[in-house]
């Protein structure tokens, strides 16, 4: 049972990043593809209909946590506080940002939030990607499961180690150019004219540092967290996870030559998947591994809730997801052909 609820929460988590993703990712993209306000229209009115939905998904992500991981939550929401509380701010800066840029008709009103929507993007990809890093590198746990991570420390990957180190970057600045890629992609298959154009020209660019980024993130990992390689060696059929990421990366930038944009942007859903399913396959049994001594890494066993509890949690979870999921199916059926044109009034 607790296996299956790792899995529900990889799932919910893949579910977020891939959803509200590219959404962060025309969010990194907003003042660089759009020029004037009525292209700054035309990014915001292709995520309109679904960027508040897609956060859902993050909740959904965080109340499986709670309910079947009850000790990891307490122990990551403390030792994780700073970060937690820095991502909490930008998410409402964005969603501020994205509902009132529109109130007032002012040559300075518009620019400030546009500037807080795209630093606010931007960021929350550099520090959600971070946070994965933290997880597959592990963070200072003691004998009772507790830890606290200072801003940094000296840099290094082992011992007491802080948020920010060179992996926990280079793992956050590939989050980035992969939102960024992700974003692109969706902007120009909702778009049209140079909106659309300049869309395609940053996801090729960011296509090739994502290639590179992936190639160096891939090596620290192994290098850095021995139980990835060890599990992908134990179960071979999990060689299907990297596998999809190596295709789905490869597909993006054959359908984006080909102008192709919404089966690049499935690609890119694919990648992003993938390599999500890679990690959590790589950190099995493990939910929070210990820099230090490994046997203090907290498994799914160890911060599990109850049998009864994880049963009948899943009596609940189950209707709420296909609630969740069936709207989901509704919104991007109902929307999913539509190209965006500027509105004619955002107010």
């Amino acid at each position: 049972m607790e296996t299956l609820w790792f899995c529900l929460v990889a799932v919910a988590l893949a579910a977020y990043v891939v959803l509200d993703g590219f959404d962060l990712g025309a969010g990194i993209i907003h003042l660089g593809v759009a020029r004037n306000d009525e292209e700054r229209k035309q990014v915001l009115a292709a995520i309109g209909p679904y960027w508040d939905g897609n956060e859902v998904w993050l909740l959904a992500a965080g109340g499986t946590l709670f309910m079947a991981f009850p000790s990891l939550y307490s122990s990551a929401f403390s030792g994780f506080y700073l970060p937690l509380m820095m991502v909490l701010w930008l998410l409402m800066l964005r969603g501020i940002a994205i509902e009132f840029r529109g109130h007032i008709d002012s040559p300075v009103w518009k620019p400030l939030w546009d500037v807080v929507f795209t630093g606010a993007s931007a960021l929350l990809a550099i520090f959600f990607g971070a946070a994965l890093g933290n997880v597959v590198r592990g963070v200072s746990l003691n004998a009772k499961g507790e830890f606290f991570l200072p801003l940094w420390t000296n840099f290094g990957v082992k011992g007491e180690v802080g948020i920010l180190d060179w992996y926990t970057i280079t793992v956050g600045l590939l989050a980035y150019v992969t939102l960024t890629q992700h974003g692109a992609l969706w902007v120009a298959w909702k778009t049209q004219g140079e909106v659309q154009r300049r869309s395609r020209r940053v996801a090729r660019i960011a296509w090739w540092t994502v290639v590179a980024l992936t190639i160096l993130t891939t090596a620290m990992t192994l290098n850095i967290q021995p139980q990835v390689g060890a599990n992908l060696r134990l179960h071979l059929w999990g060689s299907i996870f990297p596998i999809i990421s190596v295709v789905s990366l490869v597909g993006t930038w054959i359908f984006l030559r080909r102008s192709q944009d919404l089966r690049a942007f499935l690609c890119s859903c694919g990648f992003i998947a993938g390599m999500l399913a890679s990690a959590a396959l790589g950190l099995y049994p493990y939910v929070l591994p210990s820099s230090g001594d490994p046997s203090l890494g907290l498994t799914i066993e160890r911060t599990a809730a109850g049998p009864y509890g994880l049963r009948m949690g899943l009596m609940w979870w189950i209707p709420g997801v296909l609630l969740a999921a069936g709207y989901f199916v509704f919104l991007y059926r109902h929307f999913g052909v539509a190209r965006f044109s500027p509105p004619r009034d955002e107010a």
